[in-house]
């Protein structure tokens, strides 16, 4: 992405292709399913194979398809599982790549920390990427001290350096937010709004309670 002198005019999405693919694959095996249950189930126990069905439909919509950070011209909102947050770029403070994207918000009165869910990082994906560079990196100092001559095996190129989609979302936060302030110096900070969003809790406690009637009834 290059860097322009205004904010985005058009908002970016960023989210977990994983996340979206599992969302997908879940659909396409819960509708096929649903489907069979139609046409072929005529007992109870295929009343609550379907609510159950529909319950782990609710949760992998809540935990795969809903977290996405939107980064709009004016704010940016961060949308997890069961809430969703926005903040003005002006209160932005900046972006840290954990397990979760972190985002620090500062204000007049006082700070926050924000986690997303729409990107993780694999801190064991990176580890591994380090010990693999320090690898390579000794077997390139090893093959320097050695007198193998023009014939000896030349050292391992060390692989290209591998982050985390994470770590990829938080520079371009980063940038975008840096953007926002300079088109807009003079909007002043303010606190994070924070919102509950209940459709998300009735795709689970509805399901939930089917199930739980259906398997009582």
């Amino acid at each position: 992405m290059t860097a322009g002198q205004d904010a985005p005019a058009k908002p970016q999405t960023f989210r977990s292709p994983i996340a979206v693919a599992i969302w997908w694959v879940w659909i396409a095996f819960a509708v096929g399913n649903l489907i069979d249950l139609a046409v072929q189930g005529r007992d109870h126990l295929s009343v609550v194979a379907a609510f159950i069905l529909l319950l782990v439909t609710g949760v992998v919509y809540v935990t795969a398809q809903r977290p996405r950070i939107v980064a709009g011209s004016g704010e940016l909102r961060i949308v997890n599982p069961l809430r969703e947050h926005r903040v003005v770029w002006a209160a932005v403070a900046g972006f840290d790549s954990t397990d979760l994207v972190r985002v620090r918000c500062e204000w007049p009165a006082g700070t926050r920390v924000i986690y997303s869910w729409a990107v993780h990082s694999s801190r064991r994906r990176q580890i591994t990427a380090e010990l693999r560079a320090e690898r390579q990196s000794r077997r390139r100092g090893v093959g320097a001290g050695s007198s193998l001559g023009s014939f000896g095996t030349p050292p391992e190129r060390p692989p290209a350096p591998t982050a985390p989609d994470a770590a990829h979302v938080v520079a371009t936060l980063t940038a975008l937010a840096e953007q926002a302030k300079a088109a807009a110096p003079e909007r002043r900070a303010a606190p994070p709004v924070s919102t509950w969003y209940w459709p998300a809790f009735a795709a689970i406690i509805v399901p939930a309670l089917a199930v739980a009637i259906a398997v009582l009834a």
